[in-house]
């Protein structure tokens, strides 16, 4: 085992920080989705960029740190897009999230900092076997999920889904509710749950727990893995579950398989979005009607009269507390308060 490498927010499903493991590189052919892999920082450029550890805390790192994270896929239309399996024979990656997830970048919006450089050193190994994300999970009896979900979606990332969730979550926790903050899907970091905790939820759960880097992923794997998701919120036993899904439905993490596994359970769906035209977009590209649109698009009455105007939907600015009444009457409506 490394002396003190970083373990980033992925490893924090595992007990890699707290047991010894060896690194030993192995042959490319045989790397998948969700190895535990140690890569060193390599670019001097990047060494401030922050990496999200596995108890939620930013770091700053620096050239020849040894970083703990796991091999993965990103897809962010508004950030970078990679994928482990595009790492080539000078196995170089790229710190795809903050949160350790490792790939190489294949594409990257201008309007960010590039990805850290990093090269990989090895998988994290014990008996000569890889450990992998999935090693953590602990068998789970299949349980009939049916506890009544507020369901948050989007028209984009950074669309205003936790910042809605959160105060979504602040009404129900005031009425004395037990909260479940949920990330369906999306890309593995710990801040969107961290936030929807420090809202009033007692409980948090995500992909990450079910062994899952992202859900860029094969839909037949996502759903098995979110029948084990369903499964463990069912069984901590929430009174409601307030539940986000990364980026817009339209996009490759799953969003599309989760509404259709979880559709019986939706009492009320906000979709969040980044613009009003994006609203008509979803709307019409997804075919369905949300209860209601929040997000940055509402952050103006202008945004609001549009949107009414396209859609003829219900929008309401989260955010101006002057709106807090009609959000919390719309809730106990949806959930039968």
């Amino acid at each position: 085992m490394l002396e003190k490498p970083l373990f980033a927010s992925l490893t924090r499903i595992s007990d890699l920080a707290e047991q010894p493991f060896e690194v030993a590189p192995i042959e490319r052919s045989t790397w998948s989705n969700g190895d535990y892999v140690v890569a060193k920082v390599v670019s001097r450029s990047n060494a401030r960029m922050p990496v999200e550890l596995a108890n939620g805390r930013m770091t700053e790192v620096l050239a020849d740190d040894h970083l703990v994270g796991a091999l993965g896929v990103r897809a962010a239309t508004l950030e970078s897009a990679g994928h482990w399996n595009a790492v080539g024979p000078d196995l170089a990656l790229h710190a795809l999230t903050g949160a350790g997830l490792m790939g190489k970048a294949t594409s990257v919006s201008p309007f960010i900092p590039n990805p850290l450089d990093l090269l990989y050193v090895g998988h994290a190994t014990r008996n000569s076997q890889c450990v992998r994300m999935r090693d953590f999970v602990e068998p789970q009896d299949k349980i009939r999920y049916d506890r009544p979900t507020i369901l948050l979606i989007g028209t984009s990332m950074s669309s205003g889904k936790t910042t809605s969730a959160k105060i979504i979550i602040r009404q129900l926790a005031g009425l004395g509710l037990n909260v479940a903050g949920v990330k369906f899907t999306g890309a593995g970091r710990l801040k969107d749950t961290l936030a929807m905790r420090d809202a009033g939820a007692g409980m948090i759960f995500d992909f990450v727990d079910v062994g899952l880097p992202s859900t860029v992923c094969p839909p037949d794997e996502y759903r098995s893995v979110l029948t084990t998701l369903l499964s463990m919120i069912q069984t901590a036993g929430p009174d409601v579950v307030v539940g986000e899904a990364g980026a817009s439905p339209l996009e490759p993490y799953n969003g599309e398989a989760l509404m259709e596994t979880i559709r019986d359970q939706v009492r009320c769906t906000v979709l969040c979005a980044s613009d009003p035209y994006a609203v008509l977009g979803v709307t019409q590209g997804f075919g369905f009607a949300p209860d209601f649109v929040a997000g940055v698009a509402t952050s103006t009455t202008a945004g609001v009269d549009v949107i009414r105007s396209l859609t003829g939907a219900t929008a309401i600015n989260v955010l101006d507390p002057s709106t807090h009444d009609e959000l919390g009457r719309l809730l106990k409506e949806k959930l039968k308060l």
